[in-house]
């Protein structure tokens, strides 16, 4: 099913004897534009640090009251590696990270999670976790979402908007669309665009390129939030 991220930020996540914060982020890897961790603001519980959770052990979600179950119990998350989130993530953070709870590298394998199709099969017993060399460590590719949310979103014949909001596949957490607000170039509009679209982000200054003209985008499907379908792919993908 498809979910907007704006849509599940402040959800409760409750652990399997009790609830351990609320959503205040997503981590996001832009060279496959998928949802790695989900940042928990754990609150009162542990003096408002933030802890990351992996979608693979992310349960269904409870939409109507707002609340997703994970597969942990609050001593596991209270134990897992204190990492600095004001920073970016590293590679290292993620090693330590997935060595903690003994799951296979997703960055190790031909599938978006490595030796799986979707997270959650990485906490099945009988997967095979390769040993990460010192020199097979990468630079991140790792962004928040909260912090990608308002670039500039830039066609090839000049500008449509900003980026709004990302539309999620809840079972394999890859982000199918990003929701551009076109405000200034369309009043009124939000159109969808897929990250296959994009020619290059420029990190630094904020401005994602597409490989698009503003009249492709223009044609293309509009987004209402109040009215999610989930048919978007479809109706995208067909025009």
């Amino acid at each position: 099913m498809l979910r907007t991220v704006k849509a599940m930020e402040g959800f409760a996540i409750g652990a399997k004897d009790g609830d351990i914060g609320e959503i205040a982020d997503f981590i996001f890897d832009d060279k496959t534009w998928t949802i790695r961790y989900v940042v928990i603001d754990t609150g009162k519980w542990l003096s408002g640090r933030r802890v990351l959770v992996s979608p693979i052990v992310v349960g269904p979600a409870d939409w109507e009251n707002k609340r997703i179950p994970v597969l942990l119990n609050q001593e596991q998350v209270k134990n897992s590696p204190d990492i600095n989130l004001n920073e970016e993530l590293s590679q290292q953070d993620e090693i330590k990270y997935y060595d903690h709870f003994g799951w296979p590298y997703y960055w190790m394998g031909d599938d978006i999670w490595g030796p799986a199709a979707v997270p959650t099969e990485l906490a099945l017993e009988g997967i095979e976790r390769q040993k990460m060399l010192s020199e097979s460590i990468n630079q991140s590719h790792l962004k928040s979402a909260q912090e990608v949310i308002d670039y500039s979103i830039k066609a090839t014949d000049g500008d449509i908007g900003h980026v709004s909001d990302f539309i999620v596949d809840d079972v394999q957490w890859a982000i199918r669309h990003i929701v551009v607000d076109s405000r200034t170039w369309w009043p009124g509009k939000k159109v969808l665009v897929a990250p296959q679209w994009i020619a290059h982000v420029d990190w630094r200054n904020s401005n994602v390129y597409l490989n698009l003209s503003q009249n492709e985008i223009k044609t293309g499907p509009e987004f209402h939030p109040s009215d999610f379908k989930h048919n978007y792919d479809q109706e995208l993908y067909g025009h």
